[in-house]
């Protein structure tokens, strides 16, 4: 690739994440988004006129053998995640994907022996891990301002907001999970980002289904068509993660139940010397007169000041930035998500025997 040209995107799907998507792209000194493929002609229409989008397609395949594009950026219902981006690096593109990775292990892993087969650049565009806040906290671990973390308690609350009643996003078939998928991969990665572990041993789990096939707890999120689809996965999940150097973390996550608060969420970490949110980007301790305090250091050097998965992508290829999602860690997760849906199903602890927690190399 020529690094000092633009890096020319291709959009699978035109939902409405693709058009905050265009919008980080387009104000890339870098970026430029050429092309755009959507099933529904309104949904192709609308991003391609407010973007300036000169190429338009009906079909996937027709945008992978446009030869102008460099990258593909993929945001489809979960169903075709890995499948599209298996086609997309054979065809020569490199890949962001939207979350989760895929609707199982198996099928992440066989798009990183895809992405290491072509030797092109595939990447998870998990945007919490790029918050100002989150990437303080980064920071404040490394420097070692915690001590050892030994806890780390996840959660994203919603009161009411599942996506759209009778889309894609409510069933399984095409999702493969619900709320745990949706927000709380999220939370699950920004919090083993922060502590840098990727090593589980076992997962507890427990999903529940309590107020999207009543019809209730729906949000407006998405632009997705309604189908009236049954509503058939979960919309509360729980979990806990033990990891190889004797650490925890919690993870709770809800599209709908009753709480004070609309919308919460946070990472927050548990050290020998101090806590910290990472949403809020505070850091608990005492002081030398042993008083509690409030630390908040905003303007900490960051290992990403620009703030955006789509900067570090485009960066990445033009060789002027690491990859701050790599594949390891990626399909870590997925393991993860593996687990938690296993044991929610068999009602026990999963154990993971190092060959299953072994990530492909």
């Amino acid at each position: 690739m020529n690094t000092t040209l633009p890096i020319r995107f291709g959009f699978l799907g035109a939902g409405q994440i693709a058009h905050h998507s265009a919008d980080v792209v387009s104000k890339h000194p870098n970026g430029r988004v050429i092309a755009v493929q959507d099933i529904s002609a309104t949904r192709r229409q609308e991003l391609c006129s407010a973007y300036h989008i000169p190429k338009a397609y009906t079909r996937a395949e027709d945008l992978l053998a446009d030869e102008e594009i460099d990258a593909v950026y993929i945001a489809v219902p979960n169903k075709y995640h890995a499948e599209l981006a298996i086609q997309a690096l054979e065809a020569g593109k490199h890949v962001m994907l939207e979350k989760p990775f895929a609707m199982s292990f198996a099928e992440a892993d066989a798009v990183v022996a895809t992405a290491r087969k072509t030797g092109l650049s595939l990447t998870l565009g998990m945007n919490q891990r790029f918050r100002k806040t989150a990437q303080v906290t980064k920071a404040l671990v490394e420097r070692g301002d915690l001590g050892e973390v030994y806890h780390a308690k996840a959660y994203w609350f919603r009161r009411a907001g599942i996506p759209k009643l009778g889309t894609w996003f409510g069933h399984k078939q095409i999702a493969g999970a619900g709320c745990i998928y949706d927000i709380g991969v999220h939370l699950l990665d920004l919090a083993l980002y922060l502590v840098d572990e990727f090593d589980p041993v076992s997962v507890t789990g427990a999903t529940y289904t309590k107020f999207g096939h009543l019809g209730l707890g729906g949000g407006s999120w998405g632009k997705s068509d309604q189908e009236e689809l049954p509503f058939d996965v979960d919309d509360f999940a729980t979990g806990l993660i033990r990891f190889a150097n004797g650490s925890t973390l919690s993870l709770d996550v809800s599209w709908a139940c009753h709480s004070e608060h609309g919308n919460r969420a946070d990472v927050q970490l548990y050290g020998t010397k101090a806590g910290a949110m990472a949403m809020e980007g505070k850091l608990f301790r005492q002081d030398s007169s042993g008083e509690y305090i409030v630390v908040q250091e905003p303007n900490l050097p960051v290992r990403y000041p620009h703030g955006e998965r789509f900067y570090n992508f485009i960066n990445h290829l033009r060789g002027e930035e690491e990859l701050c999602v790599t594949m390891e860690q990626a399909l870590a997760v997925q393991k993860i998500l593996d687990a938690l849906a296993e044991s929610a199903q068999l009602g026990q602890e999963v154990a993971l025997s190092p060959a299953a927690r072994t990530v492909a190399a």
